[in-house]
């Protein structure tokens, strides 16, 4: 075989199997809950919760900051609750600022975490619990009541919360996707929210 003819043969075998190795292959987009690192086994965001999220979240009906307004003025009103973290430590939770948020939001700090069932901090307090438990409180006990679920725009702890009411068993939820960073962009006013205390918060931490 000459040196030509074996040079040819090189070419024509190696080289496509190299570019085949080598070719860059595209990334593709992993659904909500499909990926582990930032899905629990049950379908909860566990990471980045700041950053862009999906336009529909199962149980709910996603709304605009025209449609919560009508919500609200609505006979009865809708149930805003508001689920922004705050750091629980020590049995009480410590704010060193005020927090604003939608008229009359109910805030339940920490119940839009995905984690709350086997983090080994969070775990320890039945957050799930809080949260049905105050919702269905501030509701009257009527789970056809209009609930908007909110925290802040790409936060994925709402979505998180309306995952949990309406496995709870809360029938006319609203996710109001956008958040307050909206509400507050289209002029409507904010009002300074007190998280709700929870159950499990230590007696000196209860608000005289």
């Amino acid at each position: 075989m000459s040196l030509a003819y074996r040079c040819l043969f090189t070419l024509l075998t190696v080289v496509p199997w190299l570019a085949v190795a080598l070719w860059p292959v595209p990334a593709m987009a992993v659904p909500p809950g499909h990926d582990p690192l930032l899905f629990s086994e049950q379908g909860y965001r566990i990471d980045r919760y700041r950053s862009p999220t999906p336009e529909t979240v199962p149980g709910a009906t996603t709304v605009d900051t025209q449609h919560v307004a009508g919500l609200l003025d609505a006979t009865p009103p809708a149930l805003v609750v508001d689920v922004i973290n705050l750091t629980f430590l020590h049995g009480r939770f410590l704010q060193t600022e005020p927090h604003f948020t939608l008229p009359g939001a109910l805030w339940l700090p920490n119940t839009g975490l995905g984690h709350l069932s086997d983090d080994w901090y969070y775990s320890r307090h039945d957050w799930v619990g809080y949260l049905v438990a105050e919702v269905a409180a501030a509701s009257g006990g009527d789970p056809t009541l209009p609930i908007v679920v909110i925290c802040r725009s790409d936060c994925w702890l709402s979505w998180n919360a309306v995952k949990r009411l309406a496995e709870a068993g809360f029938e006319r939820l609203y996710w109001y996707r956008d958040g307050i960073d909206s509400w507050e962009a289209a002029g409507h006013p904010l009002e300074i929210a007190t998280p709700r205390t929870p159950p499990f918060a230590s007696a000196a931490a209860e608000p005289h």
